[in-house]
């Protein structure tokens, strides 16, 4: 897709990037990517994603907007306070790049809906905190052949890996069945969730323009009490119920 002068003006840095170019900044313009959810990770990938200039976004994410949320949730604003989280985020990333395609579901990933969400997009950019709902994205991904970006954080701490459908181990090898201790609501600081938002969003760019190296088989993980980095190397189970030979 060409790029118009007013695009070739707003992406005229990015576009220096060593590899990206006018031709990788094209591939955005023509890309899609699902974003689920839109809270304390989800909003700040897709707030940069719209930033780089992405073509278009397919929101999920279901309920209004709570006072809680404010502390992370970025495209959420006070005024808006009971209403749709998708409809105020698509609204907010409208104002940062008018160009953007914005679809917006007000739901949350299920079995039912699970399909033609992912069938829409590219790729998916998954921040759901519920490991039901990774796992449903995780297999219906590889169903269908589409990268899978798997964001998570926890208190001070955040992790996030690439998974490439044929390729690379997928979040089932780690992740069999969900945790039973797991709990929705859990201690979240708004600045943590982002910094994972944007690796998410790094990580979906890379995917789409070729540039840098995916982390495909590999975990990052950051504990920023201390800020330790470590990259684990993650290993693709034959007896994986999802993606193994089985």
């Amino acid at each position: 897709m060409d790029l118009t002068p007013e695009e070739r003006a707003t992406y005229e840095w990015q576009m220096w990037v060593l590899g990206l170019g006018e031709e990788g900044q094209a591939m955005l313009k023509a890309a899609t990517v699902l974003v689920t959810r839109v809270g304390g990770i989800g909003s700040l990938a897709a707030y940069e994603l719209a930033a780089a200039g992405l073509g278009r976004l397919v929101l999920a994410h279901a309920g209004n907007i709570k006072p809680s949320d404010l502390n992370r949730q970025l495209l959420m604003t006070h005024e808006a306070l009971g209403t749709s989280r998708v409809e105020c985020a698509s609204r907010r990333l409208r104002e940062l790049n008018p160009r953007l395609d914005v679809i917006t579901h007000a739901e949350n990933v299920n079995a039912s809906n699970v399909e033609n969400l992912v069938l829409a997009a590219d790729l998916v950019v998954c921040c759901v905190p519920l490991f039901e709902e990774r796992l449903l994205l995780n297999a219906e991904c590889l169903r269908q052949g589409k990268p899978m970006i798997d964001c998570a954080m926890y208190e001070l701490s955040g992790q996030i890996t690439t998974i490439l459908p044929g390729q690379t181990a997928c979040l089932a090898c780690r992740v069999p069945v969900p945790p039973a201790s797991w709990k929705r609501e859990f201690p979240v600081l708004g600045a943590v969730a982002g910094t994972m938002g944007c690796l998410g969003a790094l990580e979906a760019i890379k995917l789409i323009t070729g540039v840098g190296e995916p982390l495909g088989n590999r975990l990052l993980t950051i504990d920023m009490r201390d800020m330790r980095l470590r990259t684990v190397q993650v290993t693709k189970r034959v007896d994986c119920e999802v993606c193994g030979a089985k």
